[in-house]
């Protein structure tokens, strides 16, 4: 028996199947991964993410701590709520976990991968010497997101009171603390929509607010379609210890500058950064195969430039064929793919498919 968040009854209660996530006892899906898939771009989904690990960061140095820590740079974080993508590096200028930060009264919330738990948690440890800092896990928190064009309308009819009024207030990439409740626009499916981090022992009645006011609930398998549908990578297929970001599609999570500021891993990344801009690296870009097949993890491929290998594949629901993310060389024009064992065109594009249910690439 694996970890279980405070809402197992509840999804054995909604015929959930259950399946191992990195020690969790999870929803894979309620019934039809694919019919979750759809109700999430044409309507509005909840999904338990409390498995997810959250760690407070609190102290006179807290700032500067994450400055080091992370790659991007938290000083973009001025007003509380605000929320930043980042990367946490190890000294090779390798992925250790991609996560999330916020600003909060209290200093820094960090929201992290659970498969990483542990060793995100001994790093972030090793790393406060020097800094008057206090690092805490918060294990009795819990994450619930409410995915879908219809997101935020449902979201506010279900909880109603101050927290709705916030909730129609907040803008991309922020958050709002109310009491024991943290309510931000972030998430991972490429449609709009709102997580809400809670006391655990109030998640179920959260839940069943959610379903009530017609959220459906939705497993992680659908999730993984969505964010792939999405372009968000995943974290053990699309990067790790032996990635640079530069070679993931995370450019963005990067902040060389102020120049002043040393991170751990800025050395490594500057000379990472010196071959990518010589076109000697690696690549994170995007299939797609409109003919049959399907593009899974793992296929070997082609290029004009050299071999590469798809990171994270899949049939697309919204777009009805399959699409892929793949490490390839940098300037690839041409690619194929190794099905059943034969060479099979697919066409490069940029590394993300859809975003609010429509397709983006051409």
């Amino acid at each position: 028996m694996g970890k279980r968040t405070y809402l197992y009854k509840k999804h054995l209660n909604a015929n959930a199947k259950i399946i191992d996530f990195a020690g969790w006892d999870m929803p894979i899906n309620y019934g039809s991964q694919i019919e979750e898939h759809h109700f999430v771009r044409k309507s509005a989904g909840v999904f338990d993410v409390s498995h997810m690990t959250i760690v407070d960061v609190s102290g006179r140095d807290s700032k500067n701590y994450l400055q080091y820590l992370l790659s991007n740079d938290v000083g973009k974080l001025v007003d509380r709520g605000q929320a930043l993508y980042s990367a946490m590096l190890n000294h090779d200028g390798y992925i250790l976990d991609d996560l999330i930060v916020y600003r909060m009264s209290f200093g820094f919330r960090v929201v992290v991968n659970c498969a990483t738990r542990e060793k995100d948690l001994r790093w972030m440890i090793q790393n406060t010497d020097g800094f008057r800092v206090s690092v805490q896990e918060k294990p009795k928190l819990a994450i619930l997101a409410v995915n879908g064009p219809d997101s935020i309308q449902r979201f506010c009819e279900a909880v109603a009171g101050p927290i709705a009024e916030e909730a129609q207030k907040l803008q991309s990439f922020r958050g709002q603390e109310l009491d024991a409740c943290f309510i931000a626009r972030t998430g991972y499916t490429g449609e709009q929509g709102l997580e809400v981090i809670l006391p655990e022992e109030d998640a179920p009645e959260f839940w069943d607010k959610f379903l009530k006011a017609g959220i459906k609930p939705v497993g992680l398998g659908a999730r993984d379609t969505l964010r792939l549908e999405a372009g968000m990578n995943l974290y053990g297929q699309d990067m790790d210890e032996t990635t640079s970001p530069l070679s993931a599609n995370m450019d963005h999570t990067i902040a060389y500058t102020p120049a002043e500021r040393e991170f751990i891993g800025k050395p490594a990344l500057i000379a990472h950064k010196a071959l990518y801009d010589a076109g000697e690296a690696n690549e994170l870009k995007g299939l797609v195969l409109e003919s049959r097949g399907i593009l899974r993890a793992g296929q070997t491929l082609i290029t004009d430039q050299g071999e590469g290998v798809v990171t994270s594949g899949g049939f697309s629901p919204t777009l009805k064929h399959s699409i892929a993310l793949a490490r390839i060389p940098s300037n690839s024009k041409t690619c194929k793919v190794d099905l059943r064992g034969t060479p099979t065109p697919v066409r490069i594009v940029k590394p993300n498919f859809v975003r609010f249910g429509k397709k983006i690439f051409e």
